[in-house]
């Protein structure tokens, strides 16, 4: 059960592919994706930062954003990340907020889709959600250099990345182990609800 492990291997439901859903359908189910990733988000900012380093966060959010690419592609989870981060810094943040979320959140879905369309026959969720935090830091903290204009930021990041493999592993299992679930309950949508 290593992180880079084939017979991990992520597998595509078929029930999300664009000739098989309505538009109707898609709509709600990427709505119900942002929702998750809102409250998820905005739970998270309820959690006290008791270290000196700004930033370290567990990225539960980012969750959704990887579940989002399983189950749909990257243009829909790119679609998501950008709704929810604005809508996060409408309700909890500022407009700082969404720069450095927003840069960070795009960097990480692009990175995570790379993995997951190219080289999903490489790389377990675990190790595909890793890379995306990795990314997410690695874009929030360009973001913030560029603004504030000061490069020591990056000294920030050897400890950003320590804290990414951790937070990155434990969002990749929760990931790994939802996706069977979710199949089901939008199977159970496909097959009573929405038409």
């Amino acid at each position: 059960m290593g992180i880079l492990n084939p017979k991990l291997m992520v597998f595509h439901i078929d029930l999300f592919k664009e000739a098989e859903m309505s538009k109707t359908k898609k709509t709600v189910l990427l709505g119900i994706l942002v929702s998750q990733a809102l409250i998820l988000n905005l739970a998270e900012r309820l959690i006290p930062v008791t270290l000196t380093v700004p930033g370290i966060k567990p990225g539960l959010a980012n969750a959704v954003s990887l579940i989002a690419i399983v189950l749909f592609g990257p243009r829909e989870a790119l679609i998501v990340v950008s709704v929810r981060t604005f809508l996060g810094s409408v309700f909890g943040g500022g407009m700082s907020s969404f720069i450095y979320s927003f840069a960070g959140g795009i960097l990480s879905t692009i990175a995570m889709s790379i993995l997951y369309k190219k080289f999903g026959n490489l790389f377990s969720i675990p190790a595909i959600s890793v890379v995306g935090a990795i990314f997410h830091n690695i874009g929030q903290i360009l973001a913030a250099s560029l603004i504030i204009q000061n490069g020591r930021l990056f000294f920030y990041l050897p400890v950003l990345l320590i804290s990414a493999i951790v937070t990155g592993l434990f969002v990749g299992f929760a990931v790994k182990y939802s996706l069977r679930p979710m199949k089901h309950i939008f199977e159970s949508i496909d097959s009573e609800g929405i038409k």
